[in-house]
């Protein structure tokens, strides 16, 4: 299908959506997506090289006394409205992103610094109708047997540059995380935040079963992600945990003032 034709389909779509919920302020899941070789990448920082990046009237989540930074790697496949087949103008493509965790009242989530898609389409109403920092990136994605070759160069207009080039594949049974683990605080989340331009604060839901996990070795060669923020990743190996799948729905953007219930 033509690129075009894509964009009147969703735009169409979303724009009955996004009326309806302004008159009824309701929940409803409005995009479904897959989610697929996605490798979660955490590193530990001091909360204090963070705090200043999140606005208020979030705060920095916080495990045992670290912040996490975290970037995200992966391929999504279906990306349509809920409600329009998939095969009539699902995406796919790419992406990749910088996040940490935030919370608000009792509620935990995730907070984007950017989001890399290799999608103009994706990029255009991902800006428009949840506030996110998006941005276009040349990228690749290759799988090799149980190995992923991912190459990712942002090519986006008046954007600070940044790359990541990597191999990674999973290793080990697939698990569920516990309650309480430090791995079932960096994966299940399941509510993110953002800020529009004009300065006001949103939440939506993301819905899904339980992260697939396994462990998985990486080889970083090239990533310049975080330099956007002004951070030095440490050191230390970062916390990998590889899913090889997952399919994914989110809600409409609410104000934060209706907030969810914790």
């Amino acid at each position: 299908m033509l690129i075009d034709q894509q964009y009147e389909i969703i735009n169409d779509f979303l724009m009955d959506e996004y009326s309806e919920y302004l008159m009824c302020q309701g929940g409803r899941r409005i995009i479904r997506m897959h989610w697929h070789d996605l490798l979660f990448m955490h590193w530990p920082v001091a909360p204090e090289l963070l705090k200043s990046l999140i606005p208020a009237p979030l705060e920095l989540d916080i495990f045992e006394g670290d912040a996490w930074i975290g970037v995200v790697p992966f391929r999504m496949s279906r990306v349509a409205p809920r409600g329009i087949p998939p095969d009539l103008c699902g995406l796919e493509f790419p992406e990749l992103n910088v996040r940490t965790y935030v919370r608000q009242g009792g509620v935990h989530g995730v907070w984007f610094f950017s989001l890399d898609a290799s999608s103009r389409l994706a990029v255009h109403f991902a800006r428009a109708w949840y506030a996110l920092p998006y941005y276009h990136a040349d990228m690749t994605v290759k799988l090799e047997r149980n190995r992923i070759r991912y190459r990712s160069r942002r090519l986006h207009r008046n954007s600070q540059p940044a790359e990541l080039e990597m191999d990674y594949e999973p290793a080990g049974d697939v698990f569920l995380s516990r309650p309480g683990t430090l791995d079932s605080w960096l994966t299940e989340r399941y509510c993110l935040f953002s800020v529009s331009r004009k300065g006001m604060a949103g939440w939506c839901t993301v819905q899904h079963k339980q992260w697939p996990l396994q462990e998985a070795v990486a080889d970083i060669r090239i990533n310049t992600m975080t330099e956007q923020l002004g951070l030095k990743l440490p050191e230390c190996e970062p916390v990998l945990h590889f899913a090889r799948e997952l399919a994914v729905t989110a809600g409409p953007v609410r104000p934060l003032n209706n907030s969810p219930d914790p």
